[in-house]
C-alpha cells in the first residue's frame, strides 16, 4: 500500500507542558488533568481521536505527569468497590478512559518544544501518517474536523493542518499560514507558515489550531529544524519546509473550539459544556440566569448611587 493511501490509525497527544498559566493549580496536577465539568480535558481529546477511528494513541508526557497514565489505566480497587455497590453508572465512567483506545506513554526528557515532542514519537509511528492533537484545544464532539482532515490527507497526501480565522490582535498567539485556494469546502493549500508573528508580519489571519495530520516526511524535516522561537524546536518551522514543496493543505474550521489553555476560555468552556448537559443543564442554566441578573442589578444599583 502506498504512503498516500495508508490509513491513518495512530494519534500523538503531546502532554509534557508545564502548565505555567494555571499555577498554582498545576504545581502538582498536570494541566491536562484539570476537570472540564467532570472529565479531565485530555479525555475529551482522546475521545475525539477514537471517534475518528484512531485506535492507537501515544501520549508524550513528562515528569510529574503520572496522573495522566493512571487516568487511562484500570483502577482495580475502585472498580471493585463500585461493582460491589451496584453503581454501574460510575463504574462505566471509571472504566471508559481505558477502553477508548490502545494508549501508550513515553516521556519527553526536556521541554524543547512541540516539534521536539512530535519527534519523540518517531519510533512509535514509524513510516506511517499520523494525527497530532493538542490537549489545550477541545473541538466540540458534534464537529467533524478531524474526520475531514483525514479525508483531505487521503485525497491529497502530504500533511494537513487545521486553520481558524482569528482577529488581527490575536495572530501573535499562533502559527499563521499563507494560503491559496485548493478546492471547495474550506480546503486550502498552505504555501507558508510563520510561528507567532507580529500583527504586521502575519501572512494572513488563518491561525493553525491544535489539530494536524502529518506525513512521516515531517520527521526528517524536524531533524533539520534548528531551535526557533523561544529556543524551542517548532513544528511550524518544519511544516514551513514541507509547505514550500507544496505538500501541506489546510482545513478551515468555523465550528466550536475551546482553548482550555487560557484561564478565561477554560471557564467559558466549563460553563458552556455544563449548560449543554441534560443532567446538569436545566438546573445550572436556571441558576446562571439568576446569577447574571443579580450581577446586572448590582451594577445598576452602583450606577444609580454614583449618579
Amino acid at each position: 500500500m502506498s504512503a498516500l493511501h495508508t490509513q491513518v490509525r495512530k494519534a500523538v497527544v503531546p502532554a509534557a507542558g508545564l502548565g505555567t498559566r494555571f499555577l498554582p493549580a498545576t504545581k502538582a496536577t498536570p494541566k491536562e488533568m484539570l476537570p472540564v465539568v467532570d472529565k479531565p480535558a485530555i479525555q475529551y481529546v482522546v475521545e475525539e481521536a477514537a471517534a475518528a477511528g484512531l485506535d492507537d494513541v501515544l501520549m508524550i508526557t513528562g515528569r510529574h505527569k503520572r496522573a495522566i497514565e493512571d487516568h487511562f489505566d484500570h483502577a482495580v480497587e475502585l472498580e471493585r468497590a463500585l461493582a460491589a455497590k451496584g453503581d454501574t453508572v460510575r463504574l462505566d465512567a471509571v472504566r471508559d478512559p481505558a477502553r477508548l483506545a490502545n494508549i501508550h506513554h513515553i516521556r519527553q526528557g526536556e521541554p524543547l518544544g512541540l516539534g521536539h515532542a512530535v519527534l519523540c514519537a518517531r519510533r512509535h509511528v514509524g513510516d506511517q501518517p499520523f494525527a497530532v492533537l493538542l490537549g489545550d484545544d477541545l473541538i466540540d464532539p458534534r464537529e467533524s474536523l478531524l474526520a475531514r482532515m483525514l479525508e483531505v490527507r487521503e485525497r491529497h497526501g502530504g500533511s494537513v493542518v487545521a486553520l481558524m480565522e482569528v482577529p488581527p490582535e490575536q495572530v501573535h498567539l499562533y502559527g499563521c499560514a499563507a494560503v491559496e485556494p485548493a478546492g471547495r469546502d474550506g480546503i486550502v493549500r498552505v504555501t507558508g507558515l510563520v510561528e507567532k508573528p507580529a500583527r504586521q508580519d502575519a501572512p494572513s489571519r488563518y491561525a493553525v489550531i491544535g489539530r494536524y495530520v502529518l506525513d512521516p516526511a515531517v520527521f526528517p524535516a524536524l531533524e533539520r529544524t534548528p531551535p526557533g522561537r523561544a529556543g524551542e524546536i517548532q513544528l511550524t518551522d518544519a511544516l514551513q519546509e514541507l509547505a514550500a514543496g507544496g505538500t501541506v493543505h489546510g482545513v478551515v474550521f468555523t465550528g466550536a473550539r475551546y482553548d482550555t489553555g487560557d484561564k478565561a476560555d477554560y471557564l467559558r468552556t466549563v460553563v458552556r459544556l455544563a449548560c449543554e448537559r441534560p443532567d446538569l443543564g436545566p438546573e445550572f442554566t436556571a441558576w446562571l440566569r439568576e446569577f447574571v441578573a443579580g450581577l446586572d442589578g448590582t451594577a445598576a444599583a452602583r450606577d444609580t448611587a454614583a449618579a
